[in-house]
């Protein structure tokens, strides 16, 4: 059974024979890369050695390899849909997956260890229908524009798979069988994040190109309840670095801005309640974890400004003060720390007053300048030194309003240096690329939400139209209620997903006993059944003859008694990660 790609960024094919997987790369190469599917060792041949019999598959390119309980699997893209180009280089969604496992058969698992690995590849499959897996066969998707102009001969010599910033690159793990033949252009790094490519826009009758990246790091990766503040490395859980980059005629520029998890050591585990409390170690030394998080900022971005948009009031409050004593206890000159309580400020639907903030940090943003300004040979004219960190809770919705507010001020300055913005023009009076712009923000919004937290972002109706609705706080609300089922009843699942893609599980073929086949307790299945009969006979009973009133009255107390005592087990009653490490745990 072998699997050949014929042309992988245009037309690929694959061929089933006995014993091995060929690999055909596209362009002019001149060699074929082997599998062998029982040994696994990878080889390269010739174009002669492909079998001519064999029953073809046509795919798109290689995410990488995977051990699962039946064996390995070799994980390929059969469907891409193209995203648009990006300064000449086309930029694709990968849509449809396939998973070809090296083994012919499963009889040799027991009844047990197929449910098992069923249950794998339907994790796995999870995270490939994530929505944001992109990839471009000759552009560096991973690094920003500064990033990329500031690196050296060598670097620019270097196979996409082997210079991508590894923070970014989601099928990482996946790949790491591949490190060894990084020649062969069919194992491409897959970003998860949301790309979106505009068409060319017009202001003032002249064309510019305009986009909007969010890069997702896969450190720390995980969804909204399990996996908060930092790990032992000091990687931050939902971090995000967002590029805006505008082009008009020879000039390009970016602005970069980040987010990601208030960087100490916290939790809020889910318990069955709207919003668990928050919880902050009391045993571990945050500053360490801290310090490392902001050194690697500030070597990679530069200065930081952080902007904290909790509340500061209530469960949040502790947060924000443990953030504020830590920056204050580093004495650091590269790093400030401002605290804007978003609620509290744009309560009553004042949301002009987050002008405030914008107006607080002009100063500061115009230091910073763009990530970078190429002129028509190609050299960096402004380099950018130094990015905001907006976080929230979540860092999504209240964090996604502000960013968007920043980028719009960057973006005015850099259409104003570039030509296309008169003096005086604002781009809020550029009525068709103003909905341009405030749409791709909401629906930046809208992909970084469904990836962390399992639904749509809020307040996305303030992004799109520049003011709250009352059918925006309608949508708010149902989509709260989803997160709320989600995070309580399906995340559990999600979270061992991710970190069986990424490589934090290592599931053992050998092994009988998975912790998939661990089983919950009794209270876990008796005590919701016995709720529900209770308040069932309620309903019944009420609408039966008066003398029922004390059966009524049974039921009633039965019902309420164990919903008391689910809620005061709440932690026992969600569906909770049983592959996930210690450390996100805590």
């Amino acid at each position: 059974m072998t699997c050949t790609i014929i042309q992988w960024y245009a037309k690929a094919a694959a061929h089933y024979l006995c014993a091995e997987f060929y690999i055909e790369a596209c362009g002019d190469a001149n060699d074929v890369l082997v599998i062998d599917r029982v040994s696994m060792e990878m080889t390269l041949a010739g174009f002669r050695d492909i079998p001519l019999s064999g029953v073809t598959k046509s795919i798109c390119g290689i995410m990488g390899t995977i051990r699962l309980v039946a064996g390995m699997y070799l994980i390929v893209i059969i469907k891409k849909r193209k995203v648009g180009n990006l300064f000449g280089h086309t930029v694709w969604k990968a849509v449809e997956f396939d998973l070809l496992s090296y083994k012919k058969t499963v009889l040799h698992l027991t009844e047990n260890q197929m449910q098992d690995n069923k249950t794998f590849l339907s994790m796995i499959t999870s995270v490939l229908n994530t929505d944001g897996f992109y990839f471009c066969t000759d552009y560096d998707l991973t690094h920003t524009q500064q990033r990329l102009a500031n690196t050296s001969p060598d670097f620019q010599e270097m196979s996409l798979l082997e210079r991508a910033d590894q923070r970014f690159v989601w099928n990482g793990s996946l790949l790491r069988d591949f490190l060894a033949q990084p020649e062969m252009g069919c194992a491409r790094p897959l970003p998860c994040s949301t790309v979106i490519m505009m068409k060319p826009c017009s202001i003032n009758g002249k064309i510019f190109e305009w986009i909007l990246i969010s890069r997702r790091s896969c450190f720390r990766a995980g969804v909204r309840y399990y996996v908060r503040g930092i790990d032992s490395e000091g990687h931050a859980a939902n971090f995000v670095e967002t590029e805006q980059i505008v082009q008009y005629s020879n000039g390009r520029a970016s602005f970069v801005q980040t987010r990601g998890s208030m960087p100490f050591f916290w939790s809020q585990r889910p318990n069955l309640k709207y919003k668990p409390k928050p919880q902050i170690s009391s045993t571990t030394n945050h500053l360490d974890g801290f310090q490392r998080h902001f050194d690697s900022q500030v070597l990679i971005y530069g200065k930081q400004v952080i902007l904290n948009l909790v509340n500061q009031k209530g469960s949040e409050l502790p947060l924000e003060q443990t953030f504020a004593k830590l920056v204050n206890s580093m004495e650091s000159g590269m790093i400030k720390y401002i605290a804007f309580d978003f609620h509290k400020e744009c309560s009553k639907m004042r949301w002009h007053r987050l002008q405030l903030l914008v107006d607080a940090v002009a100063e500061m943003q115009d230091e910073f300048g763009y990530v970078s300004f190429l002129s028509s040979d190609g050299k960096v004219v402004v380099q950018q030194t130094g990015v905001f960190r907006s976080n929230c809770m979540d860092c999504l919705d209240r964090t996604n309003v502000v960013q968007s507010l920043l980028a719009r001020r960057a973006l005015q300055s850099q259409l104003q240096r570039m030509g296309v913005l008169h003096v005086g023009q604002k781009i809020e009076e550029q009525a068709e690329f103003e909905k341009i712009y405030k749409n791709a923000w909401a629906d930046n919004a809208n992909a970084c939400a469904k990836q962390y937290a399992g639904t749509g972002a809020l307040k996305t109706d303030f992004t799109r139209t520049g003011r709250r609705t009352q059918w925006g706080l309608v949508m708010d609300g149902w989509n709260s209620m989803i997160r709320y089922y989600k995070n309580n009843f399906s995340d559990g699942f999600r979270q061992d997903s991710i970190d069986l893609f990424l490589g934090n599980y290592s599931v053992d073929e050998m092994e009988i006993l998975t912790p998939l086949q661990l089983q919950k307790d009794w209270k876990f299945l008796t005590l919701p059944i016995i709720m529900l009969v209770a308040f069932s006979m309620c309903i019944i009973l009420t609408c039966m003859t008066a003398e029922t009133v004390a059966y009524v009255l049974f039921w009633a107390v039965a019902g309420v008694v164990t919903a008391t005592v689910i809620l005061l087990n709440g932690k026992e009653f969600v569906n909770v990660p049983k592959l996930v490490q210690k450390e996100k745990m805590d």
